[in-house]
């Protein structure tokens, strides 16, 4: 973090980096531009363009970024967020249609929270496709 950088950053000042060419992002409480990660984020560009201009805490964390990706931010670091701007601009600033999907919680002992018959499903159905194909293979040849 260099000089100068522990300027308060506004939550309006963030939302004019909503680009491509200039995408700044808050997590927790702290600004950083990541224009020049785009293409290097592991998740694609899109996920940080989705958050652009916004605070994207919640989807920071959900995501399970580990300890090499809270380092990583030091270089993208812009400034602290003023929190008694935040009221204004959650109201005016969503300029994306695009919402990132919400992740299954992961818990203490590395189990998912989504519920048990979507887990079931996803093994099941593959399985049901396979022995109808095999079978009408059978059946035509």
């Amino acid at each position: 973090m260099g000089a100068n950088k522990n300027v308060l950053k506004t939550y309006r000042e963030v939302s004019l980096h909503n680009s491509p060419d200039d995408c700044w992002v808050i997590i927790n409480a702290k600004a950083y531009n990541v224009t020049n990660f785009l293409n290097d984020h592991p998740g694609g560009d899109e996920v940080l363009l989705a958050a652009a201009g916004k605070d994207a805490s919640e989807e920071f964390e959900e995501a399970g970024h580990g300890s090499a990706a809270r380092l990583m931010l030091d270089e993208f670091y812009v400034g602290e967020i003023d929190p008694s701007t935040k009221t204004t601009v959650s109201t005016t600033t969503i300029s994306s249609t695009y919402l990132l999907p919400k992740q299954p919680k992961i818990d203490q002992q590395g189990k998912s929270s989504r519920p048990n018959i979507v887990i079931l499903l996803q093994f099941l159905v593959p399985i049901v496709i396979l022995g109808l194909g095999s079978t009408l293979l059978r059946f035509w040849y």
